[in-house]
C-alpha cells in the first residue's frame, strides 16, 4: 500500500524537479506566496539533510516595508562606498521588485565532530528545497548571493552574528513574462560511471 502511494507521489515530485527554473528577481511581480504558503516553503526548506540535527542555517523574511528597508541598507552602503546614483536605483528597484525575499543564513559551528563543510551544504541544500517547494506552489524564485551578501555593513544591519554567512538571497514572486528555458547540460558530458 505504502509503495503504490509513493509511486502515484513520484512522477509528481520529478515533474517539479524537472521543470524547475530561476526566474530574475526584476522580472517578478505579486502575487508572492500567502502567509501560510511562506510557512510550507520554509517547512520544506528545513528538510535537510543535517548531520548531527545541527540546523546549522536560519532565515530572515523581507516582504513589503522589510524589502524597503533592506533597500535603504543597501542605498546607505552603496553611497557610502561610491557608487553611480543610477546604480544605486536600479539596486534598489532589483531588491523590492519580488514580493517576497528569504536569506537563508549559515550558522555553521566550528570545532564540533561535524565537519564545517557538511553544515555549509545543508544550508545550500535548504535554499535548494525553497526554490522546489515555490515552483511546486506555481511561483518563481532565484537564489543569488550578489555583493551585498559578503558587505560587512549589510551584514551586521540584518542582524547576522559573528560567523554567520549568506547562503543565498532567495527571491519568490509571480513572472511578470512567461520564463524562457535555459540551455542545460549534456548528461554525456558530465556523467561517468566508475
Amino acid at each position: 500500500m505504502e509503495t503504490e502511494k509513493l509511486n502515484r507521489i513520484g512522477p509528481t515530485a520529478l515533474d517539479v524537479l524537472l521543470s524547475r527554473r530561476s526566474c530574475p528577481a526584476r522580472a517578478m511581480t505579486e502575487p508572492g506566496p500567502s502567509k501560510s504558503q511562506l510557512a510550507d516553503i520554509l517547512r520544506a526548506g528545513a528538510r535537510v539533510p543535517d548531520h548531527g540535527k545541527l540546523s546549522p542555517w536560519r532565515f530572515i523574511i523581507f516582504e513589503k516595508d522589510g524589502r524597503d528597508r533592506f533597500a535603504d541598507i543597501l542605498v546607505n552602503a552603496l553611497s557610502q562606498d561610491g557608487t553611480n546614483p543610477s546604480q544605486i536605483d536600479e539596486w534598489r528597484a532589483r531588491v523590492t521588485a519580488a514580493p517576497v525575499m528569504i536569506c537563508v543564513v549559515s550558522c555553521a559551528r566550528e570545532l564540533i565532530k561535524i565537519p564545517v563543510w557538511e553544515q555549509e551544504m545543508s544550508a545550500g541544500a535548504v535554499c535548494q528545497n525553497i526554490l522546489t517547494a515555490s515552483h511546486a506552489l506555481g511561483f518563481v524564485a532565484n537564489w543569488l548571493t550578489e555583493w551585498y551578501a559578503y558587505h560587512p555593513v549589510v551584514k551586521q544591519k540584518i542582524g547576522l552574528k559573528p560567523g554567520e554567512r549568506v547562503a543565498g538571497f532567495i527571491y519568490i514572486g509571480t513572472p511578470k513574462d512567461e520564463v524562457v528555458e535555459r540551455p542545460r547540460p549534456d548528461m554525456n558530458m558530465i556523467v561517468t560511471r566508475f
